[in-house]
């Protein structure tokens, strides 16, 4: 099967994985950004249990999926482990990212399902979001054109 043939049922299981993170995530609470700050400060810890439980519900998913399969049904892609260095741009954006959070009390996921339960003034979070990826991607690209002409250069 090409990958094209398994791309609508791929973003069929994408979408429907979407509505219940969606709607857990505004059960719990979890899509209030106060909810967040008020975890962030120590003073309620129903995020901890939220996270706790998809961690847990992942973790038995991936361990029966791995054990189960070679290849992961939807993609027929191989099972691998995607490692990464721990480097100096982990620390940096990890720090970025924790900033933003803790200042906005936003966190990707929760700010949509934020959307989805009326609150529209987390669209500028949202933006802001958008915005900074953007940057980030536009540094990124000058910084490598600049890096292929300095070693043209030379």
């Amino acid at each position: 099967m090409s990958e094209s043939e398994r791309r609508p049922l791929f973003l069929a299981v994408i979408y429907l994985g979407g509505l219940p993170f969606g709607f857990g995530l505004a059960i719990s609470g979890m899509a209030r950004p106060e909810v967040v700050l008020d975890f962030l400060q120590f003073e309620d810890f129903g995020l901890l249990f939220v996270m706790g439980g998809a961690a847990v519900v992942t973790g038995i998913t991936v361990a029966v999926a791995t054990g189960s399969f070679d290849r992961a049904p939807l993609t027929a892609r191989e099972y691998t482990r995607r490692t990464r260095e721990f480097d100096r741009n982990v620390v940096v954006g990890g720090t970025i990212f924790g900033v933003g959070w803790g200042l906005s009390g936003v966190c990707p996921g929760a700010a949509y399902a934020s959307v989805g339960i009326g609150n529209y003034p987390i669209l500028w979070a949202v933006a802001g979001m958008f915005l900074g990826a953007y940057a980030q991607g536009y540094w990124r690209t000058v910084r490598a054109s600049r890096s292929a002409a300095v070693a043209t250069d030379d």
